[in-house]
């Protein structure tokens, strides 16, 4: 996911509230969780549950409160050791893959971690500076991008387990009728991309800059769980012709024939359960090298990064099917431009002209990951409302399916 670089201009009041509102959403989301559901990793790129909560706390304890209340101590100096991600300046860390082996600290003790951070930053946050206002602007963000791969890593762990645990309830899917493909026309020429200069933006969705669109066309709409079984049926996962080289070898050696957590009996796991397939939810769980196969057979391709952030600028990221509270989240049929699923796009995950990464060591997160990825647009059912925009720069590399990524067209014209 992209690490942020903060421009914030809120004043501390309204930054506390909503630091808090974010500090508490993370803790419902752990609520239906055992200790041992918290523990587990499924494999090396998810991360236990556990994990993301004291992850997420170790942020403002280090960037916060270490370097702008010289009074604080550390609630346990081991914590930097097991909680730092991938900050080399911070030092020596934990193996990321070997997470899981985290029997300690206990998930109470975490919880206690977290209280412990809390209410040190309640009586900070009346004298920090702006460069720690800042931080922390910074730090609500980066817990945002925690809570969405909180609820796909535990997706990813209760489907590792035979039983099929549900992480909690959702309704039945509703009868909902699909509306006809149509196409909307692109526009062409020079427009502008990525963050304007004020507010908050990761480093990487800046300078804003000109770029030449072709002639094309954006559908106006994902592409559907009944499509992608059409896909299926007319043995789109066997005709090497639609398959990037390394996609094709990536079906054969991992016998992939369907979307992450589909079963061939028309039902799929989600974290309500396994379930029957909406054919008209948009789909998800799919790889970049999916999504491109698909459009192969559609006689279409994927859209551009910039293609889709000027289709997109236009709408409010702050509707559709996105994360406002603890629930069993999944894609809904029926929904807007953002929300339900992110969107692979064609695009690299690159710097843009003029990029400087953010300064210290939350520099290191985006910039240094601009190789082997690809850039997805929009915002998922488990992205925290408010939290995306047009210009946002989600990134995986091509075979990750394990988030909620799925497909809209493009095609020129």
């Amino acid at each position: 996911m992209n690490r942020p670089e903060a421009r914030s201009t809120f004043a501390a009041g309204a930054l506390s509230d909503r630091l808090f509102a974010t500090r508490k959403l993370t803790l419902d989301l752990a609520a239906p969780l055992s200790d041992a559901d918290a523990t587990i990793q499924p494999f090396p790129d998810a991360s236990p549950a556990k994990w993301h909560l004291a992850h997420t706390t170790w942020f403002f304890e280090t960037f916060v409160l270490r370097d702008h209340v010289p009074s604080y101590r550390a609630f346990d100096d081991r914590f930097a050791f097991l909680f730092n991600s991938y900050y080399e300046a911070e030092g020596p860390r934990h193996e990321r893959p070997r997470r899981g082996m985290l029997s300690r600290p206990s998930l109470d003790e975490v919880r206690a971690y977290r209280a412990h951070v809390d209410e040190a930053l309640v009586q900070a946050l009346p004298n920090l500076p702006a460069a720690a206002l800042d931080l922390i602007e910074l730090g609500i963000n980066h817990e945002q991008q925690h809570q969405e791969l909180f609820l796909t890593d535990i997706l990813a762990t209760f489907a590792a387990n035979p039983t099929e645990p549900a992480y909690a309830e959702a309704p039945p899917a509703a009868c909902f009728g699909v509306e006809p493909l149509a196409w909307h026309r692109g526009r062409d020429g020079v427009v502008e991309i990525g963050a304007s200069d004020t507010g908050f933006a990761f480093d990487s969705e800046r300078p804003r800059h000109r770029i030449l669109l072709h002639p094309h066309e954006m559908a106006t709409r994902r592409v559907t769980n009944g499509e992608w079984q059409d896909f299926i049926a007319d043995g789109g996962y066997r005709i090497p012709t639609l398959w990037l080289s390394e996609g094709w070898d990536w079906v054969q050696r991992d016998a992939v024939n369907a979307p992450l957590y589909w079963n061939d009996d028309g039902t799929e796991f989600t974290l309500a359960g396994r379930r029957e397939i909406d054919r008209a939810a948009p789909i998800a769980h799919v790889s970049y090298f999916e999504a491109d196969a698909f459009a192969r057979w559609s006689n279409a391709r994927l859209p551009t990064e910039a293609e889709w952030e000027d289709f997109a600028s236009g709408a409010d990221p702050a509707i559709g099917n996105q994360l406002d509270a603890e629930a069993a989240v999944m894609p809904r049929p029926g929904g807007g431009v953002f929300g339900d699923v992110w969107e692979w796009t064609q695009s690299a995950f690159a710097s843009y002209p003029g990029f400087t990464t953010a300064e210290g060591a939350v520099g290191e997160y985006n910039g240094k990951f601009m190789c082997g990825q690809f850039v997805l647009k929009g915002a998922s059912c488990a992205t925290p409302r408010g939290h995306s925009r047009a210009s946002y720069r989600n990134f995986f590399p091509p075979a990750a399916r394990w988030q909620f990524t799925g497909v809209r067209l493009a095609r020129d014209s």
